[in-house]
């Protein structure tokens, strides 16, 4: 029976180290991709990710505003 918890534990620790892992993973992935977020009035808001067409049109625009206020 001690053997059986034993290895019950085991399997639920690899289980949440690997969750744990899975999450911390996604979270570097995506904060290395630009985006941009607009916010209207309404109190809603949409995201638009490098690589859709209108964020990349919206992302070079903003690039150049962050440049031009740098320097």
């Amino acid at each position: 029976m001690a053997r059986r918890r034993r290895t019950l534990a085991v399997a639920a620790a690899a289980g949440a180290a690997s969750a744990a892992g899975a999450v911390l993973l996604r979270r570097r992935v995506t904060r290395s991709r630009d985006r941009a977020e607009l916010y209207f009035a309404d109190g809603s808001l949409v995201t638009l990710t490098q690589g859709s067409p209108e964020a990349d049109r919206l992302l070079a625009h903003a690039r150049e505003l962050l440049a031009a206020a740098r320097h």
